[in-house]
């Protein structure tokens, strides 16, 4: 049995702690979820310190309905992480994040393998922020992808 299913299974001293790396162009935010900042490792070896936030995560759910979106709201965020979200929101190509998690007595390595995901969408307030993450969404995906066309390819019209 590994730690996360005993975790899972019955209370202990162990709690999850749940980690957002957010990349917004050349910015990079390391937020987690609680009251105290920590200094982990990643899956790279690179030690990082993720700042305490308010944030709620819902993570993907298992299914098979093509999408797998990853939501997370952000209370009590300041001006500059405001103006970051915002920037990113407005530019989607260069916004991404991943999800990690680790158990509370392990920070050497994350506890499972981290989701990294493309920012699909978000709203924001003042103080709040409201994001949706999410793989491409395959089963609404049309094959094959680049179709010939007449706007792209007139003269397909003079073929018989």
């Amino acid at each position: 049995m590994t730690i996360l299913n005993r975790l899972y299974a019955s209370s202990g001293e162990e709690v999850i702690i749940e980690t957002l790396q957010i990349n917004i162009g050349d910015q990079v935010f390391y937020l987690c979820k609680g009251f105290e900042d920590i200094t982990a490792v990643t899956e790279n070896g690179e030690s990082i310190t993720f700042i305490a936030a308010a944030i709620d995560i819902a993570l993907p759910a298992r299914n098979s309905d093509g999408t797998q979106d990853l939501q997370f709201a952000i209370d009590n965020i300041d001006g500059v992480t405001s103006s970051a979200i915002r920037n990113g929101l407005d530019n989607l190509a260069n916004a991404f994040l991943t999800y990690r998690n680790y158990v509370s007595t392990d920070l050497a390595a994350p506890a499972s393998v981290p989701y990294t995901l493309a920012i699909k969408r978000g709203s924001w307030t003042a103080t709040q922020a409201q994001i949706t993450a999410g793989y491409m969404n395959v089963l609404d995906t049309a094959w094959p992808r680049y179709r010939y066309t007449l706007p792209n390819y007139p003269g397909l019209r003079y073929i018989s």
